[in-house]
């Protein structure tokens, strides 16, 4: 069983604080977690700082811990810049970049981005084609209804071989099984934190089937779940707590999102967290949504170790 945790992202304009990051990630360094993740959210009124930006001076305060983001919404995305800016994070970090992707669903403002919200799927699959292909090949020749390259190079390739692990975010059984069926391209399915742990169990079993018809090793494709969180000795407390932020951070209050997140006393939260395990997460990602560097502690002395927690190195 692995344990990641969120980085911090919500900093208020002026707020951010250079030494009270670098001081958490240390402490996630030392504290047993396997990796930490950003989120994207271009759009929204919660101060949110962007996730490549977060993850590169994640990458500079920190030596051995993999760092990721689950998930960006490639279809909103040029993927020859963000494969740049990908392969050169994976560069400076020495290798320990991992990369969500997702659709984004059809809730989000295509409008703002210049997407026709009626091939965003089509054009999120030709994103991921051209960069694999602008990271795995030497010279790219690509014509397709989005993006055309001629003769086009890349250099330098991400560190990670043929390029870093790449994360599947999605939720509906015919998304699901693609990217389970799309070869050589995802390694993984990363369950989303607003996904309550009963529906996460079924999307699992449908990677699992999906595995299984196709011949794939179960082994080659990891399964992970981010997990929204709030640790406290009041479990009330903890409970209203997480619920304003998630409104806050979500725009709008959702029942569906309030139940999928885990609140209460540390007892309360690894009962929880074990039917998480048990819906078939191998990796779980904390996700604290107020006083993180706090959670950080909680989670790691009064929750990791009831898990069984694994360490990093």
């Amino acid at each position: 069983m692995r344990f990641a945790i969120s980085i911090p992202q919500f900093s208020a304009d002026g707020a951010f604080d250079p030494a009270a990051f670098r001081a958490y990630l240390t402490r996630v360094e030392q504290s047993g977690f396997d990796s930490a993740w950003t989120q994207e959210q271009m759009l929204g009124s919660k101060p949110q700082l962007g996730p490549i930006e977060t993850m590169t001076y994640a990458a500079a305060c920190t030596e051995h811990l993999r760092l990721g983001c689950v998930v960006f919404v490639s279809t909103l995305h040029s993927p020859v810049h963000l494969a740049k800016s990908i392969s050169s994070l994976d560069q400076l970090s020495r290798g320990r970049i991992e990369v969500g992707f997702g659709t984004g669903g059809k809730q989000r403002p295509f409008g703002a981005f210049g997407v026709d919200p009626e091939r965003y799927v089509a054009r999120f699959y030709e994103g991921l084609d051209v960069m694999t292909r602008l990271w795995r090949d030497s010279r790219t020749d690509y014509q397709g209804e989005f993006w055309q390259l001629t003769d086009a190079a890349m250099e330098p390739k991400p560190f990670q071989k043929p390029n870093p692990p790449m994360w599947f975010g999605g939720s509906g059984r015919t998304a699901l099984c693609r990217a389970v069926m799309s070869p050589g391209l995802f390694s993984g399915f990363f369950g989303a934190g607003q996904v309550s742990t009963a529906k996460f169990a079924d999307q699992v079993q449908i990677v699992r089937e999906t595995l299984a018809e196709s011949g794939r090793p179960a082994d080659d494709f990891a399964i992970a779940k981010r997990v929204y969180i709030a640790v406290d000795d009041d479990a009330r407390s903890a409970r209203e707590r997480i619920n304003a932020e998630l409104a806050a951070l979500y725009m709008r209050k959702s029942p569906e999102v309030e139940a999928a997140a885990i609140a209460g006393t540390p007892e309360e939260c690894a009962v929880q967290l074990r039917e998480v395990v048990a819906a078939g997460a191998q990796l779980i990602l904390f996700t604290p949504v107020f006083a993180q560097a706090e959670h950080l502690e909680r989670l790691a002395s009064e929750v990791m170790p009831v898990l069984g927690a694994g360490t990093s190195g």
